[in-house]
């Protein structure tokens, strides 16, 4: 791993010109320290070094999260005291060709046409930009501010371990501001649930038929995306485009299965799968046809969405795909049927779109991950809705599909949703200093994403919280990027914010 002292030596040149310099000089650092969800600890601890030199006081809770308090500045000791919450870890994507190893490599980020981005990889934007913008107000001796508490979770994008474990008296502050959306002009006022369901089911491997030959098909070129936010623009998911891919061609040329994989992370839409199978001897021409003509036709139903989308195949040599596997081994046939139709049956994509709420997706799932072995398989889809009930319907439904082939299915990791308060004082304020600053209203807006904001609001009841951020593009896959000039007025905004509530007096303690 990146030694931390010599992260921050140098700033790389391509941040060099960026304002507003604060704030991506922190952001420079997050690039350069490997944040993985679950693998913060580095992070976390560079960052307390920093605070306690800092002369503020840093703290580490039981669940890992990092709280940071800094004292009001001179004269606003009785202002209201305001939590700025954003999370250390980052969704690690990569290209399937790219050479990046998150567990060691810095980040390397390149400008173009007014946007930060990586080419590559993830650029961790989300939730590293939110991140760095705390930073630099906790760094700030110029700005007027009441108490701040800086809360950086851990482990959001692979559960929100950080916030379900945030103890019940470790906040004092009754306002919240998080920094983990992606729209700059908006103000988020609630957010979608979700709960995991967990596929899995043993198999016993099963003799290479002979006659066969090995072969390797791939299906790539898909944008991606993030599963909450881009679920609704229909793009392409690589795991079920492949099964249909699969279950098409078993029917002009008798396949067995070797192996399937596709998707790296629960919460991205797959961009990429893979599948290694036994085909008769001599079935090279019409497999050629055959997925030549799937190549089309996947582009004519992607088109404008996902122009991309490319099918591959080459041959190969049918080794073992895990360590319980001999190799040439495939699934028996019958694990094969199982797990063809059913990932073909799956649901995935949007169920239902709010009637309360004209636009905003209500209740959708994604099928992230697949990994398919002679020796067995697994699988994970990701449901969200606005409505505990929306979630746990689907969920229900997921579990019933498999069941049907005696297939065990585990839900896990429920977490409540972010129910709107339209009158709330904090919003109200946010309202007024946007509209001060910038000669315009913002926009008012529930996300489809989840926010750490649900649990933190159920574990402290009378939290008063609102949400924005800079415009980011691309969360959760390689090309992710940000917008340089949105960075700088979400600055802006957050310091004018503080500003005003540093001349509020500060309200009554809520009960708890």
């Amino acid at each position: 791993m990146t030694p931390v002292k010599a992260v921050a030596a140098e700033l790389p040149a391509v941040f060099r010109d960026l304002e507003p310099s604060a704030v991506w000089r922190h952001f420079a650092t997050l690039c350069q320290i490997p944040r993985a969800s679950k693998v913060e600890a580095a992070l976390r601890a560079h960052l307390y070094d920093w605070a306690r030199a800092a002369g503020l006081t840093p703290s580490i809770d039981a669940a890992g999260n990092l709280l940071i308090r800094k004292a009001a500045s001179r004269g606003h000791d009785e202002a209201p005291g305001v939590i700025l919450q954003a999370h250390l870890d980052m969704v690690c994507q990569k290209n399937g060709r790219s050479p990046h190893n998150f567990a060691r490599d810095a980040i390397h980020p390149v400008v173009r046409d007014g946007w930060l981005l990586a080419e590559e990889t993830t650029l961790g934007a989300d939730n590293g930009i939110g991140v760095a913008l705390i930073l630099a107000v906790l760094a700030d001796r110029q700005l007027p501010h009441g108490p701040i508490e800086a809360l950086l979770t851990i482990d959001e994008e692979a559960g929100m371990g950080g916030a379900r474990g945030l103890a019940p008296d470790l906040l004092q502050g009754r306002l919240l501001l998080n920094l983990d959306t992606e729209e700059w002009g908006e103000f988020y006022l609630g957010c979608a649930g979700g709960i995991d369901v967990d596929v899995s089911r043993p198999g016993t491997p099963s003799a290479l038929p002979e006659g066969t030959e090995g072969w390797r098909i791939r299906l790539e070129g898909l944008r991606g995306g993030h599963s909450g936010v881009d679920i609704h623009e229909q793009r392409g998911n690589a795991i079920k485009l492949l099964t249909r891919v699969l279950c098409a061609l078993d029917k002009a040329i008798p396949l067995r299965l070797a192996s399937l994989q596709g998707g790296s992370a629960r919460n991205a839409l797959p961009r990429e799968a893979h599948a290694t199978l036994a085909l008769p001897t001599g079935s090279e021409a019409r497999l050629q046809r055959h997925l030549s003509d799937w190549q089309s036709r996947l582009r004519r139903e992607l088109a404008g969405v996902d122009d991309g989308v490319r099918l591959e195949w080459e041959r190969c040599t049918l080794a073992a795909v895990a360590e319980s596997d001999a190799p040439g081994a495939v699934l028996a046939p019958a694990e094969q049927a199982v797990w063809l139709a059913s990932l073909h049956a799956a649901p995935y994509g949007v169920r239902h779109m709010s009637r309360q709420l004209p636009g905003v997706v209500e209740t959708s799932n994604n099928l992230g991950q697949v990994e398919l072995t002679p020796a067995g398989g697994r699988t994970n889809f990701m449901v969200r809705s606005l409505h505990e009930a929306g979630s746990q319907a689907l969920a229900d439904e997921i579990a019933s599909l498999f069941a049907l082939t005696g297939t065990p299915v585990t839900q896990s990791g429920a977490y409540p949703g972010w129910t709107p308060n339209p009158h709330s004082p904090l919003l109200a304020q946010c309202q007024r200093v946007y509209a001060q600053e910038f000669g315009q209203e913002a926009r008012v807006q529930v996300i489809h994403a989840g926010l750490e904001c649900g649990i933190i609001g159920a574990a402290y009841p009378g939290l008063d919280m609102v949400s924005f951020g800079p415009t980011i593009r691309g969360a959760h896959a390689p090309g992710e990027r940000v917008d340089i000039a949105s960075v700088a007025l979400t600055w802006r905004l957050l310091t004018q914010i503080l500003a005003a509530l540093a001349e509020r007096p500060a309200p009554p303690a809520a009960s708890r």
